[in-house]
């Protein structure tokens, strides 16, 4: 009777079977079905996959065939702010790759025309303008470059979902308008050369590849194209690994698929980030343009030797008569005529055109290698001068300056920011980071000027604290000073003078190097020497000998050897890293260029009078500000003083190391450096480690899978892990998998807190420490203070013999 009431479907030879899910019937297909139609999407899937290497084969033809680029010229783009900027634009077939000049080395951005409509646009000014834009007002951009660059060179902010273009002509406009028309529909462009070459003869360049994969993706959403972005996908291997195209395939796949997907149970951040603010801090930074050309004498003396005019002599003679041996030059007005047309803040970039050397410092593995590159890297910083005796301007309190630096090798960007935190006295703060890099530099300069008569000294005093982010090392820095002789009679020279060091209290390593003033009778091999050492651990490592201006010899102690440190060779100079600005019209009020521009135009112009004029207006706009802020301090915009160490300290640093996992992007808003970084979010609020992970992986599959189960939901990782698993009959070991998440969400969320506590814990400890270094020092600059004040009857009389040898000296030469 129970085999009569059996029906059809539940019989031993049916080709199904059917279950009970949440109290409806549903066919389930057999073994055998199931095998059958697996097989059929695997040969779908080759096809498939044979279809995209023939489209592949087709599209590197064209792209590695000159005459398949159908125009390319110059064209004016209109960036966010209304602003025009020149680019050169080459149009190929589906794509508009954009540089800055037509070498094609400075990519800006690659434009996917299969998203775009074009259409004509009237405008007021001269010249022809047409219109790209997407009709849904979606991003018309690709993720990646034609080498595979990950972000353009920086210019100013081109909109997201369209671009407008000029032409210098009508004739122009309209023939690029054709041109683009035929890009939109010349596919057929592909197969030019593709019959005639070989199946497996596919020789082609990386931009070749990465243009291919972006027009593979040219039809993806723009959350699925930064998500690609982020995952990896658009490089080399994503045809061979992009089987599934929907999600409905990976769920079919994953239903047949019994073998668990081993992602080491982390949270990836393509799998819940938010992928609509991706990047839209990033859109925000500041938009810089690289710098054009700029000044640099040669080395030598005679870049350091200034001759005065007549008329510029009474100028000079009337400021004489107003000063006394020993006095201070801060507050002295200066004339224009010895100006260097920039500011200090701008001045004190010049040691970090060579900015790469530092990235190279931090992956050295010994500690002498990295204090040896810290060196090379600080001599770099001082051949950059301008011809004869100039002096850059005094900054205006709360004058500001920044400026980057981008490092081809490291696909990274070095961010300088300055500012004027005080004018009596005058000190200048400033602060580089490079987070990707490992490195950033923090310090103050109060500049001091003496006058002795004959000749001046500008006197730098300060120091530069260089950390090393990921080692933990800090290298603090001082600078020489300034030495201008044959003021009153006698050719005007201009030299470095003094001792400085550099340290690094955690490796012990120390470097001490002494700039040398020519002697009375030296010739031109004795301007501009240098000599040094280098300790590690009290222990002599090598000595430094040249001249700091052109090569720098190093002789290791331990080998003898005498070997190259530093040598700014024309090569060199050529190679060292090109800097960018920020636009004249973008800058503030207060940013050093845009401050001082009636200045420097004047200067320019030789125009000393209009010179003065500007200069005095500056200079009285400033006391007045004064007048009126009275006895109140002056608040910083960016900078503050730390009370303990009594340094001012940048308000927005950074100091943590560069988590490539987490870390998207370094830019600048106004001042601020920071960093955009993914957010990590699951469903349930869960934030878990790979290792924890790992081992309630393990157990759970050895608890609760069965070898012809499917995995558990919350074994897996991928996309579909949200997915609602097949339910099995084992409802015990449901509710124990239950009981298992609730314990595993309560021990994750202890953890948590356990990390947050210890991480607050350990950054305590080191400011503590900080603090208590900073005082021991200031203690033991106190005592040997105190004990230099004390002098003697016997000092005062060898320092008025001094005095008057001195005197005597100056009279007779």
């Amino acid at each position: 009777m129970l085999s009569n009431e059996l029906s059809p479907a539940l019989s031993p030879g049916s080709k199904s079977e059917s279950k009970m899910f949440n109290g409806l019937e549903k066919e389930c297909p057999s073994p055998t079905e199931k095998l059958a139609r697996k097989e059929s999407l695997k040969v779908q899937k080759q096809n498939y996959r044979q279809e995209k290497k023939r489209a592949a084969k087709e599209l590197f033809s064209a792209l590695k065939d000159p005459s398949v680029v159908i125009m390319s010229n110059w064209l004016k783009i209109r960036g966010s702010l209304k602003s025009w900027t020149k680019l050169w634009c080459t149009l190929k077939p589906g794509v508009l790759l954009i540089y800055k000049t037509p070498k094609a080395d400075h990519w800006v951005g690659t434009v996917l025309l299969t998203a775009c409509k074009l259409i004509e646009r009237p405008s007021k000014k001269d010249g022809f303008c047409f219109k790209l834009y997407h009709p849904l007002d979606k991003s018309i951009w690709a993720v990646k470059g034609p080498k595979g660059e990950n972000v353009g060179s920086i210019t100013q902010p081109l909109p997201s979902n369209y671009l407008i273009f000029r032409a210098a002509s009508e004739s122009d406009g309209r023939c690029w308008m054709d041109a683009l028309e035929l890009a939109l529909s010349c596919s057929s462009l592909y197969k030019l050369t593709a019959k005639s070459g070989r199946e497996g003869d596919i020789a082609t360049s990386p931009e070749s590849s990465h243009i291919l994969h972006l027009l593979q993706s040219a039809s993806l959403t723009d959350a699925e194209l930064l998500q690609l972005n982020d995952s990896g996908l658009l490089g080399n291997h994503h045809m061979d690994h992009d089987g599934f195209s929907d999600k409905s395939e990976r769920d079919t796949h994953d239903d047949w698929d019994t073998t668990a997907n081993e992602n080491g149970g982390r949270l990836t951040e393509e799998s819940d980030v938010d992928q609509s603010d991706e990047l839209s801090p990033v859109s925000q930074a500041t938009a810089y343009i690289e710098q054009g050309t700029e000044e640099m004498a040669e080395a030598g003396e005679a870049s350091q030797v200034d001759t005065v005019s007549e008329e510029n002599k009474g100028l000079i003679w009337g400021l004489l008569k107003q000063l006394r041996p020993g006095m201070d030059l801060s507050k002295v007005v200066l004339p224009t005529f010895i100006l260097e047309p920039r500011s200090f803040l701008d001045k004190l970039s010049d040691y970090y055109y060579h900015a790469d050397l530092l990235s190279q410092a931090v992956a050295e593995e010994s500690a002498y290698g990295r204090i040896k590159q810290v060196l090379r890297w600080y001599l770099s910083g001082f051949y950059k001068k301008p011809k004869g005796l100039k002096k850059p301007y005094n900054p205006i309190l709360g004058e500001t300056f920044r400026c980057c630096w981008l490092h081809p090798q490291s696909d990274s960007c070095t961010f300088y920011i300055a500012e004027q935190v005080s004018h009596h006295p005058p000190i200048s703060a400033f602060y580089v980071c490079n987070r990707k890099d490992g490195f950033c530099i923090s310090g103050s300069i109060l500049a001091k000027s003496k006058f002795y008569g004959n000749s001046l000294s500008a006197i730098l005093d300060g120091k530069a604290r260089l950390l090393f982010l990921s080692r933990d090392e800090e290298y603090v820095i001082t600078m020489p000073y300034a030495h201008c002789k044959g003021i009153l009679y006698g050719t005007m020279t201009l030299e470095l003078g003094g001792k400085v060091t550099i340290e690094c209290e955690k490796t012990k390593c120390f470097a001490e190097l002494e700039f040398k003033l020519k002697p009375l009778l030296g010739g031109s091999c004795s301007v501009n020497q240098i000599s040094g050492k280098i300790f590690v651990a009290e222990e002599l490592a090598a000595t430094i000998d040249g001249h700091w201006d052109s090569e720098v010899f190093i002789q290791e102690k331990r080998t003898g050897l005498q070997d190259t440190l530093w040598n700014p060779s024309a090569e060199v100079r050529s190679a060292r890293l090109k800097r960018q600005v920020v636009q004249l019209e973008q800058q503030g009020e207060f940013e050093s260029e845009r401050l001082w521009q009636r200045v420097t135009s004047a200067i320019l112009d030789r125009d000393q009078v209009r010179a003065t004029q500007e200069k005095f207006v500056l200079e009285e706009a400033q006391r007045k500000e004064a007048r009126d802020r009275g006895d109140r301090p002056w608040n910083p915009r960016l900078f503050q003083l730390d009370p303990v160490t009594s340094e001012w300290t940048y308000k927005h640093i950074d100091v943590q190391p560069w988590d490539p996992e987490r870390s998207l992007v370094q830019f600048e808003k106004d001042g601020v450096i920071q960093t955009h970084e993914r957010r990590l979010r699951r469903h349930n609020g869960l934030s878990y480690s790979h290792s924890w992970v790992s081992q309630q992986k393990v157990e759970l599959n050895g608890k609760h899978r069965k070898a012809s189960s499917q995995p558990s939901s919350c074994s897996q990782n991928t996309e579909s892990s949200s997915t609602t698993p097949e339910p099995t009959h084992e409802s015990s070991d449901n509710e124990e998998f239950s009981s298992q998440c609730a314990r595993c969400s309560k021990e994750v969320k202890d953890i948590a807190a356990l990390e947050a506590s210890i991480t607050s814990i350990q950054k305590t400890q080191k400011d503590i420490q900080r603090n208590v270094l900073a005082l021991s020092r200031q203690l033991s600059r106190q005592r040997a203070a105190d004990d230099s004040v004390s002098l003697t009857g016997r000092h005062w009389l060898i320092l008025s013999v001094l005095l008057l040898s001195q005197l005597l000296l100056n009279y007779f030469t």
